[in-house]
């Protein structure tokens, strides 16, 4: 089974597994949110698009500091 994007592709935006997976949850929850308060139905899934979106580097480093506060929280 092929990854897409590739994890190695992926954790040279994010290093750190773990952390990777709490910025993909939160920018997915961002997504569902904003979707929801605009009455919009997403065809592709917030978790989808929000590895999309790390995949693409679009996610801010300060994107990454909040998940790594929620981690030491």
């Amino acid at each position: 089974m092929m990854l897409y994007p590739a994890m190695n592709k992926l954790t040279d935006q994010v290093p750190n597994r773990y952390l990777l997976v709490n910025v993909v949850a939160r920018r997915a929850r961002q997504i569902a949110q904003e979707a929801e308060d605009n009455g919009e139905k997403t065809t592709v899934k917030p978790v989808t698009l929000a590895i999309r979106e790390v995949a693409e580097g679009k996610i801010s480093q300060t994107a990454r500091e909040a998940a790594e506060e929620d981690i030491q929280e």
